[in-house]
């Protein structure tokens, strides 16, 4: 198995007891240790507004950080899950990409969706489309960066993106383009859009949904003529890791303590559940048997989400220690 991490850059409220003139220091720090360690991949999310609720504290954007981060690590690889197709046009973003990757040396990669946060695109004048329309907005997308960066230039007349001999030169450093991750489980169009473009998918949730989605996404495939073994299935985990059952928990009241002034009792409770439901929570032997049977069912690459990573990184050299070796 694989295995990513994110970083901390605020959407999670995970940046809340960091001076805001010390959150690129803390993230740059962090990115420079995961850069030193096991780790295959470092990754953000793009969005511009907290969650579960939108707040004054701060989001940083992926593609800013991809660009630094880029400059700043030499070997650790670079993702954003996922990039909303909405939120820039594709011919732009192939550009950004195609940049970012020269400065990495080649080492990015391309998470890519249809978007849901409908706070966000509301808020910064996007509209928010129905699921249909933001679907056909990410295979006009897709199909337009493979141009680019396949070819160095992009044209399509589609029904939400026209671009006409868009030039995306120099082409990335990566032969064949960036690495594209399809990001979401939408059986009808997006597991169809990854089986024809996708290096990667990033699908979560109990082992039956993986397993179907996983059947659906073979069976796309089969019906495109591609070999689904060219597609590494992924999946994200919230992790809380302890040396005991107990030390795990008592991690996890510290972030619960964190997240409550922002979240309120409700919703503070609700993220405590999702922790104690993670296939990534509790102690190393724990978490290395669920991720293993995980494996056995097709998942080849976990990317790991350690909410307290900017205040404590002692859970997450942990993992590093005891997981990643358990399952490399």
């Amino acid at each position: 198995m694989r295995f990513g991490t994110f970083l901390p850059q605020g959407w999670r409220f995970d940046l809340v007891d960091v001076d805001p003139a010390d959150h690129w220091t803390t993230m740059r720090t962090l990115a420079e240790k995961a850069d030193a360690a096991a780790w295959e991949s470092a990754w953000v999310y793009d969005h511009f507004h907290t969650t579960p609720v939108p707040s004054q504290e701060a989001t940083h954007e992926a593609w800013s950080l991809m660009s630094a981060f880029a400059a700043s690590t030499s070997r650790i690889r670079l993702g954003q899950m996922c990039t909303c197709m909405g939120y820039r046009n594709p011919a732009y973003l192939a550009k950004v990409a195609a940049t970012v990757d020269h400065v990495s040396g080649g080492r990015l990669e391309m998470g890519i969706g249809g978007g849901w946060y409908e706070h966000e695109w509301r808020a910064y004048g996007y509209g928010f489309p129905e699921v249909p329309d933001r679907l056909r907005m990410l295979r006009e997308g897709v199909e337009i960066m493979h141009q680019a960066w396949t070819t160095g230039s992009a044209t399509l007349d589609g029904r939400h993106y026209q671009v006409d001999g868009a030039i995306v030169q120099p082409r990335p450093v990566q032969p064949g383009g960036i690495p594209l991750w399809v990001a979401g489980g939408g059986e009808k169009v997006t597991l169809k859009i990854a089986a024809k473009y996708a290096q990667y998918t990033n699908f979560s949730g109990t082992l039956e949904t993986f397993d179907r989605k996983a059947a659906v996404l073979r069976q796309h495939c089969a019906d495109l003529g591609r070999d689904a073994d060219e597609i590494t299935m992924s999946g994200n985990f919230n992790t809380i890791v302890g040396a005991t059952e107990a030390e795990a928990r008592d991690r996890l009241a510290a972030v619960k303590a964190r997240l409550l002034p922002h979240l309120g009792q409700e919703r503070a409770d609700a993220a405590e559940q999702e922790y104690l439901t993670s296939a990534a929570f509790g102690t190393p032997e724990q978490i290395v048997e669920r991720l293993a049977e995980r494996g056995r069912h097709g998942l080849a690459y976990s990317i790991h989400y350690f909410p307290e990573l900017a205040y404590d990184t002692s859970g997450w050299e942990l993992f590093e220690r005891e997981v990643i070796p358990a399952l490399s």
